[in-house]
């Protein structure tokens, strides 16, 4: 792909251009390592250093064209350089113009939430193709642009702008017809824009509890920031032969921030619910019910039909995300719920979600990307009343994230875990051990050395669990899920946890 930096302009409030304007830039970067011939750098503020000291290093390795904040000391020759604002908001724009607005040329489904995001993206996509439909999408864990889903090599939930609008331009270069985007509160606000020019035609939102207050500040910017994808509804309506369609909304009625969302936009919002009674022009959930199989439930809608379910899906909260999924595909693709239902059973989980590890051991082994109160305080109780030995539960919590969380999450692990070890997650600049107090102030009742253990490292933790576990006993590993790593002050260790369970299980003589 090849654009005139004078395109790019014109898809910008720039405050100042220097330099040629009608040399054509072949790509979009934001990390100068990553320059190359042709391309356009974003000099992006950061939290260490800001972005135009790597200037003249994007620019030896080709760069055509510099977006940038503040005036420069020095101006090369023969570079195009634009000042804006905002280099960070600017580059959504800019990436949208140079892919040639390719969320136009979709069906774009966004999810938001604190909790459920991965897993209702991966059920929308699956139903969609399940359905015959063409479909790709973005999350947490990993993305499709074609046939094939690939891995998210990334932490990062909502990638970049750039990342978002070339992935989006792939698909539908690649024929595809429906994008699902898991968007991020990170995502969502105004001080990244990765969202801010993408076209959604559904908005979904899964829950809204206590995360990342130290992005957001306080818990009602959060909550804002996670609408603002039900505010971008009313920017968009797609057309479907040759009618306009108006995008629309599907919320989790069970969340206390429903109403919010539902007023954030002027389109038609359509509930479900695990709890009450069905929603207007959507599903409720009942008689939901958890074994080591799977979970069962009846789906009800607002015609009065009632479907009996039963999915090979670890989780009772899953009930919720696939009312959600079912809700926003019938809508989007026209098609009644009745004949979507035929597909539940074919549903896969997503890897490091209420995973299962089986390898011939006489205790059962889940890991989860469970890692806040809320999410806790989800799985732990379905899970309490169906173990009939103890639950052993390993789990840490971020470092340089919310502190406030981590006496939450001993309390909740402490009140429904029979043994609670507490382990690295991510350290970051943190101490570990520290990180691990502060987890171990909320373990009221535990014992150290018998009920309450403190092993930073990771693999260590996971083989003193199965060292405890017996027959009948549940080990829970949290908090890591998918990621491929685990990050520290100097270092980024490789790390997979569930080939780390698998291995440990192997040490132990299991199958």
């Amino acid at each position: 792909m090849e654009k005139p930096v004078s395109q790019i302009i014109r898809a910008l409030p720039v405050l100042e251009v220097k330099g040629p304007e009608k040399c054509r830039i072949r790509s979009l970067v934001y990390d100068s390592r990553k320059a190359e011939p042709d391309s356009l750098f974003f000099a992006l503020p950061g939290l260490h250093a800001d972005g135009t000291v790597f200037i003249p290093q994007a620019i030896r390795k080709g760069a055509r064209a510099v977006v940038h904040r503040t005036p420069l000391e020095h101006y090369e020759p023969g570079i195009c350089y634009l000042r804006v604002e905002d280099p960070r908001f600017a580059m959504s724009a800019a990436a949208a113009a140079f892919y040639d607005q390719p969320s136009a040329k979709l069906a774009v489904i966004g999810v938001t939430g604190t909790e459920g995001k991965s897993s209702t993206v991966s059920f929308i996509f699956q139903l969609l193709r399940l359905c015959g439909k063409k479909a790709g999408f973005i999350s947490t864990v990993d993305f499709c642009v074609r046939e094939e889903v690939l891995p998210n090599p990334e932490h990062q939930t909502t990638p970049e702008a750039v990342e978002i609008h070339k992935r989006l331009a792939e698909m539908a270069a690649n024929g595809l017809e429906y994008a699902v985007i898991e968007a991020s509160s990170h995502g969502l606000s105004a001080r990244t824009n990765r969202l801010g020019d993408v076209l959604f035609d559904a908005g979904v939102m899964t829950n809204v509890t206590h995360e990342h207050l130290e992005f957001h500040g306080t818990h009602e910017q959060y909550k804002s920031d996670k609408a603002n994808l039900f505010r971008a509804l009313d920017k968009h309506s797609h057309k479907k032969r040759g009618v306009e369609i108006p995008s629309f909304g599907v919320v989790n009625e069970d969340d206390p921030a429903a109403g919010y969302f539902h007023n954030a936009t002027a389109r038609p919002v359509f509930g479900c619910s695990c709890w009450a009674a069905v929603p207007r022009g959507g599903l409720s959930a009942s008689d939901i019910t958890e074994t080591a199989e799977g979970i069962s439930f009846r789906i009800s809608n607002s015609a009065g039909d009632v479907f009996p379910v039963r999915l090979p899906l670890q989780g009772a909260f899953n009930a919720g995300n696939i009312l959600e999924a079912l809700t926003v595909v019938s809508h989007i693709t026209e098609t009644p719920v009745q004949a979507l239902i035929p597909h539940l059973p074919a549903l896969k989980p997503v890897k490091g979600r209420m995973t299962e590890i089986v390898r011939g051991q006489p205790f059962e082994v889940i890991v989860d990307y469970a890692h806040t109160p809320s999410s806790f305080q989800t799985i732990f109780p379905p899970l309490r009343g169906r173990v009939r030995g103890k639950i052993l539960c390993v789990f840490g919590s971020g470092g340089e994230r919310d502190t406030m969380k981590r006496p939450e999450q001993g309390r909740i692990a402490g009140d429904y875990s029979d043994i609670v070890i507490l382990t690295d997650e991510d350290p970051r600049g943190e101490n570990p051990e520290a990180i691990l107090e502060d987890i171990a102030a909320g373990c009221s009742g535990k014992v150290r050395g018998e009920t309450l253990f403190l092993i930073p490292d990771r693999p260590q933790a996971i083989r003193k669990a199965f060292s405890l576990a017996q027959s009948g006993d549940l080990v829970l590993l949290l908090g890591k899920g998918h990621e491929n790593s685990i990050i520290y002050k100097d270092r980024t260790m490789p790390y997979d946890e569930i080939t780390e369970a698998e291995n440990a299980l192997k040490e132990a003589g299991y199958a």
